[in-house]
């Protein structure tokens, strides 16, 4: 059967809605361009679901892609492939690192953080409650980064003074407007000052999860711990994905709330809780547009005759699947938090179903309560239309949120 040309994928993300309309209409899996790299972008929900839960698709792309060598020397998104921790591996490596790092979001230690998580917005809404009434604040700056990069901070005990050298790395990670010598460059960076992390940790041991993974690294001496190139990757997962997904949950579910006053309405009445403008939130608006890259271990034939080659690349389009009409119906495309079925695929499927989960519910539902009690005239300062997405693929997220706290006078 032959192929059609490959849809082009946005590098900015200018027009993500417009987007998954068009692979959508595709069918449930495409040929892609994925900055030159050509995929197979699966945006039906059903057909996802059995590929991400199927052992013949891997994300260990040095095991699965033949392609592997020349794509890490040439991709701006080389990172998301070569890294290896348990975002990257498959099989019996995948459950060995997944074993070591779940302890960290354990149901109890969550808990545990809850406390915490309360005092930090309760912090961050004193900070906003000495802005003069009128005043434009950016939410995203001065909410939905902040509170993330403190909590995941405090998780992997990060210095205070070396959290902020973490931001701009981390969010070039997720910049697909890079060029592959920029993206390169990034990396070494960050790579440098993981290193410094491991080794501040390791010199001063605390209660925090860094610590332990290093000594799971240390104590461990029959193959079953991380390797050094492990620990540092598994680092890096924990810190990029543990604060920038969040920041656009956050981002995302104020501006669905601000934008949807009768929404709105319902949660103050009481007739909805903030819980459900998170899962909505996650449905409608993921944090994570596409997520890059899985690998076929075999040919996959697909229930339309289609057949993905083994060794083929596949892009998970969670925006896309999320708002399918087969899964949602014919107002998939509409922010509804009464909706009765909200399930969504915004923390991913199967073995790789993320870990922070828990974590970024909590850390979002009281961002949202706190926001809202606080200032219940909080209203957007610029026109909805106007504000810009982050130039990425990956993320889902505006490049500021403006918004009046309070009236003037």
């Amino acid at each position: 059967m032959s192929q059609p040309l490959p849809f082009v994928i946005d590098p900015a993300g200018a027009d993500r809605q417009a987007e998954y309309r068009a692979l959508r209409a595709r069918g449930p899996a495409t040929p892609v361009d994925v900055l030159g790299l050509r995929a197979w972008a699966v945006s039906d929900p059903a057909l996802l679901k059995t590929l991400l839960t199927s052992p013949d698709v891997s994300k260990n792309g040095r095991a699965h892609y033949p392609d592997f060598q020349r794509t890490i020397r040439t991709w701006p998104l080389a990172l998301w492939i070569e890294v290896q921790s348990m975002l990257t591996a498959y099989g019996a490596d995948h459950r060995r690192l997944r074993r070591m790092v779940a302890p960290a979001f354990s149901a109890r230690r969550i808990a545990e953080l809850k406390p915490t998580i309360e005092a930090m917005v309760a912090g961050l809404m004193d900070d906003l409650a000495a802005v003069p009434p009128g005043q434009v604040v950016d939410l995203r700056e001065r909410l939905a980064y902040p509170l993330p990069i403190s909590v995941i901070g405090h998780l992997m005990g990060v210095p205070e003074d070396q959290r902020g050298d973490f931001r701009q790395i981390v969010d070039n990670v997720f910049d697909s407007t890079l060029t592959p010598e920029q993206a390169q460059a990034n990396t070494l960076l960050l790579f440098e000052h993981i290193d410094q992390l491991i080794a501040t940790k390791r010199a001063h041991p605390g209660d925090d999860m860094t610590s332990l993974l290093i000594a799971a690294r240390d104590e461990e001496s029959d193959g079953t711990g991380f390797t050094g190139v492990e620990l540092r990757d598994t680092m890096i997962l924990m810190i990029s994905a543990g604060y920038e997904t969040t920041v656009n949950v956050i981002d995302q579910a104020v501006f669905a709330m601000l934008t949807s006053p009768d929404q709105l309405r319902l949660v103050r009445d009481g007739h909805v809780p903030w819980e459900e403008v998170v899962e909505e939130t996650l449905r409608a608006e993921p944090a994570i547009k596409y997520l890059p890259l899985r690998f076929a271990v075999t040919d996959l034939k697909l229930p339309d005759g289609q057949v993905i080659a083994a060794g083929e690349p596949i892009l998970a389009a969670y925006g896309a699947a999320n708002r399918h009409p087969d899964w949602h119906g014919p107002d998939a495309d509409t922010f509804d938090v009464t909706r009765s079925m909200k399930d969504h695929l915004a923390f991913g499927y199967g073995v790789h179903f993320c870990l922070g989960a828990p974590l970024a519910r909590l850390e979002v539902a009281e961002a949202l309560r706190q926001l809202f009690a606080r200032f219940p005239g909080v209203s957007l300062a610029a026109p909805a239309g106007d504000l810009r997405p982050i130039p990425t693929l990956i993320s889902n997220g505006h490049q500021e949120l403006p918004v009046y706290l309070r009236a003037a006078g």
